[in-house]
């Protein structure tokens, strides 16, 4: 498989549709075009019987100009990309770069198959599919267009690394209703394939969508805290939030609470006795602490009292402005493998 490469140096997850694929689209395409066509020219011939052979001849023109040709043109743009021969089998029309195309590309595509496709029986496109590392046919060279595979297994599909977790629930007071598809997609993409860039380049895309990103959400990216790691706990929250918004409509469905998604023990949901730091901050959270085992005591004449449960102490307890608990080393990072930024 040929990959896309973008200007800024980022391989596209796109897949170039080869001939079979193409060849079975555009015979459906065909078929639906000819009977459109057929069934347009019958119509008119009865209409039309009182009129003379020049008229004929001009409306059978304009017949043929708009079903053969403008239909799919018009198809092609209003659909961006997808007949219905290529809706079937899982291919769409995109620009060089990924995008969709628009009328002029589809214009192109849709003069030029006048002669490779209709004028020679398909013959030229073949050659041309054939010939070309990608598939493309004559249309698609001249339009700076390309026909891929929406439909790719789930199982070649890349994750989107986790973020280091001291990263981890510290963007959930982040408003992410703003963030358009096209930047998560964007995202994303550059998440899964941050390892194929090189190095100078991976820091320059990370930067920029990170920019993107802080303006937005309307809260700057946070000091200290590379932009891939920023970028990577974001998503992470999202996907988070998707979760939740899940769950929760389950648990409604089956009659259960609607906020069952948000306790303590779903992933990503506020845990008892952990502080979570303001984003502005420097500051961490306090890493998590264990009680001490109970001191055994010489055994007296009278047994002690019992304490009282309301008196024991929490083992972790932040305060308003996120300070820890007396006793608690808040120098000492989190025994996590990921060293939070000084």
């Amino acid at each position: 498989m040929n990959e896309l490469v973008t200007g800024d140096a980022v391989v596209l997850g796109l897949r170039p549709a080869k001939l079979p694929s193409r060849a079975l689209a555009l015979v459906i395409d065909l078929v639906v075009v000819g009977t459109a066509f057929v069934a347009v020219s019958i119509g008119l011939v009865m209409a039309t019987a009182a009129l003379d052979e020049a008229a004929t001849a001009a409306i059978s023109v304009a017949t043929f100009l708009l079903v053969l040709v403008g239909a799919p043109i018009a198809v092609e743009t209003l659909s961006h990309g997808r007949s219905l021969g290529k809706l079937a089998c899982g291919l769409r029309v995109v620009r060089d770069d990924g995008g969709p195309i628009r009328f002029r590309h589809a214009l192109v595509r849709g003069a030029m198959g006048v002669v490779e496709i209709l004028m020679t029986v398909g013959v030229v496109a073949s050659v041309a599919s054939l010939v070309s590392a990608r598939g493309r046919r004559l249309g698609d060279v001249f339009a700076g267009t390309l026909v891929i595979r929406e439909r790719v297994p789930a199982g070649r599909a890349a994750a989107v690394p986790p973020p280091p977790p001291w990263l981890v629930g510290r963007f959930a007071g982040l408003d992410l209703s703003a963030v358009p598809d096209e930047l998560w997609l964007a995202v994303r993409q550059y998440l899964t394939r941050m390892h194929q860039l090189d190095a100078d380049v991976g820091r320059s895309m990370a930067g920029r969508l990170a920019g993107e990103l802080a303006a937005r959400t309307g809260v700057p990216a946070p000091a200290g805290i590379p932009a891939a790691a920023f970028l990577a706990a974001v998503v992470n929250e999202r996907q988070v939030r998707d979760a939740r918004r899940v769950f929760a409509a389950g648990r409604t469905a089956a009659g259960g609470p609607a906020g069952a998604g948000a306790h303590a023990g779903w992933p990503g949901g506020p845990m008892a006795g952990t502080a979570t730091a303001p984003w502005g901050s420097g500051a961490q959270p306090a890493p998590p602490a264990h009680p001490a085992p109970p001191a055994h005591s010489a055994p007296s004449a009278h047994p002690a009292p019992a304490a009282h449960p309301a008196r024991v102490a929490p083992v972790l307890s932040g305060g308003a402005d996120g300070a820890a608990a007396p006793g608690v080393n808040r120098a000492q990072p989190p025994a996590t493998g990921f060293a939070p930024p000084a």
